[in-house]
């Protein structure tokens, strides 16, 4: 690849857009107001094509720029011109958006596994983009069994990549879930809150599936029918009443708790205990009779 360049004014209709990112409209709006006041600070990056209709492009890196120029209703942008093919504009592409992102998104690691399915191994993707072979190897597992929700779990340091790819090929199966986080325990791969966080994780995943936008894990593109509609409603009031009786249960051994307490309280002995031991307050919640505070 030659990336020596020259910078000349090029038609934005003629350039194709390898691999195109959503962006922020705040931000992009922001772009534009710079652009409108100041001028473009940095040409965009293009790799020239020769075809039967015409000289064409591919870009490189640049779309925010290029779009803000069409925003403001221009036709030419300044670009940067080199010689590169696709899949060397395609890499170059995905190198500048991973180091602008971080934590990586989504979209960034889609753009990884287009370059698996482009030819590249998992050795040749992470020389390429600067990432860990094992990190590599690992999220692609991930987003090729669809575990996005373990994928933005992994991304945002909830979820060590080790425990999220036990957890996929443990699949549904509860047992092995619980050994795979038994174990991950042990190793002290996840320890204290991490603990609680993976095991919403967990729930969540069974409940409303692995992806986003998948709920009750119905696969992408099936219809929803009107007998699954009324079977997903029964589903969310059994889960409802679940939760209200799991509530009642609750309040009622807190108020058995907080009665008995009350007896305990009324005895100079249990006090005399307490205070022995140090115990020298009381939770209000414990204590009906006190806002909490000193034992009297």
């Amino acid at each position: 690849m030659n990336k020596s360049a020259i910078i000349r004014e090029i038609e934005i209709s003629a350039i194709e857009v390898l691999n195109p990112r959503e962006r922020n409209q705040k931000v992009f709006h922001e772009l534009v107001e710079s652009i409108r006041v100041l001028g473009l600070k940095k040409p965009i990056t293009v790799a020239e094509r020769a075809t039967e209709d015409g000289q064409r492009y591919v870009l490189v890196c640049g779309q925010g720029r290029m779009e803000a120029f069409q925003a403001l209703g221009q036709t030419m942008v300044p670009a940067q011109v080199i010689e590169a093919s696709d899949d060397d504009a395609f890499v170059m592409s995905l190198v500048e958006n991973i180091a602008r992102h971080t934590p990586l998104t989504l979209e960034l690691l889609e753009a990884i596994r287009s370059l698996k399915k482009r030819g590249h191994n998992v050795a040749a993707i992470a020389r390429k983009t600067g990432l860990k072979p094992r990190w590599v190897g690992g999220m692609l597992e991930l987003l090729e069994k669809g575990e996005q929700r373990l994928v933005t779990a992994v991304e945002a340091g909830r979820v060590p990549l080790a425990v999220a790819m036990a957890i996929a090929k443990a699949g549904n199966d509860d047992r092995e879930i619980q050994d795979v986080m038994q174990a991950a325990y042990e190793s002290g791969e996840i320890r204290g809150k991490k603990v609680l966080t993976v095991k919403r994780l967990i729930d969540e995943r069974r409940r409303v599936g692995k992806a986003y936008g998948n709920k009750g894990g119905q696969r992408v593109g099936q219809r929803l029918t009107s007998s699954a509609l009324v079977r997903a409603y029964k589903r969310e009031v059994e889960r409802q009443k679940m939760l209200i009786r799991k509530a009642d249960m609750v309040q009622q051994r807190l108020a058995f708790v907080s009665g008995a307490m009350g007896r305990l309280l009324a005895d100079e002995d249990f006090l005399n205990l307490l205070r022995a031991e140090g115990l020298t307050s009381m939770p209000a919640i414990l204590d009906p009779g006190k806002s909490g505070g000193e034992l009297r």
